[in-house]
């Protein structure tokens, strides 16, 4: 049976997080991808659950505030999965993006400022797949990393409730 303390498990949540935040920055700036809105969408879960694995490795000698920090980055895993799941599905063409999806430019009404946000903006495509490794694109390996770190998370929880201590 693998015996990890709380600390430990709220480090490997938070270095799981940051692994996969620094390697999405990885592909955006070594790699030349950019991300489309749906990607940005999946980042912000990632920042978060960093924060709350640094405050739960700061707070482990509290179990109960530990433990409640570790069960948001479950749920942070768990709202990322589904971002992930939706992105997947766009690219599949299973259903249609956000509004947003394809620009990140915002409404104007002076077309000179269009045409020049149009003209410094490249456009995104939600619906296109930028990178895949067999088969399954780069939104889908982050939905399966954080199913996996919500299961690590959600384990963790229940490991240290039926403890009892």
């Amino acid at each position: 049976m693998i015996d990890i303390d709380l600390r430990r498990a709220a480090a490997l949540l938070a270095l799981g997080s940051a692994a996969l935040l620094g390697g999405a920055f990885a592909f955006q700036y070594i790699g030349g991808l950019a991300p489309c809105v749906l990607c940005w969408y999946q980042r912000y879960p990632h920042m978060a659950a960093i924060v709350l694995g640094l405050l739960a490795v700061a707070f482990a000698d509290r179990k109960p505030i530990a433990l409640t920090l570790i069960a948001l980055i479950a749920v942070a895993m768990l709202v990322d999965a589904g971002v992930a799941t939706f992105h997947v599905g766009v690219e599949q063409h299973w259903w249609e993006g956000t509004s947003e999806c394809g620009s990140t430019i915002g409404p104007t009404n002076d077309p000179d400022a269009l045409l020049k946000a149009l003209m410094n903006q490249p456009i995104v495509r939600c619906n296109e797949v930028a990178w895949s490794m067999l088969g399954i694109s780069m939104a889908g390996w982050n939905g399966l990393a954080c199913l996996a770190l919500a299961a690590f998370a959600i384990w963790t929880v229940k490991r240290e409730l039926a403890r009892g201590r």
